[in-house]
């Protein structure tokens, strides 16, 4: 059963993440969910989830310082990045620093699965 984590600062989107993958056949596994950059890094160290999805835009610590953080401590963390449309240099970033992909909000329940799916299989 894998362990995925949740890093949004709005509990909506983490809800709506975790609803499209329950949908989606991934209703066995665990959910962790973290409300910023920071707290992410945080539950990364004590939880070490299998696949992390990560917001871009958060106070107290954007997604990019996260993913890098958590790229530092474990070079081989699965990381998938949500961004706004418009967003695409901070994708570029993402995907520079370690990010194995993402997607774009709003996004839809296909494309989120899918993206699980491609990485964890």
């Amino acid at each position: 059963m894998a362990k995925i984590l949740l890093v949004d600062d709005a509990a909506f989107m983490r809800m709506m993440v975790k609803n499209s993958l329950k949908k989606g056949g991934f209703g066995d596994c665990t959910f962790i969910e973290a409300v910023d950059g920071m707290d992410g890094v945080q539950k990364y160290e004590e939880e070490k989830p299998d696949l992390v999805i990560m917001d871009i835009t958060m106070p107290n610590m954007d997604g990019l310082q996260a993913l890098k953080k958590i790229r530092e401590s474990d070079p081989s963390a699965k990381v998938v990045m949500c961004t706004a449309m418009g967003q695409e240099s901070m994708v570029v970033e993402a995907i520079k620093s370690g990010a194995k992909d993402f997607v774009v909000k709003p996004f839809n329940d296909e494309r989120i699965c899918s993206t699980v799916k491609g990485i964890l299989g």
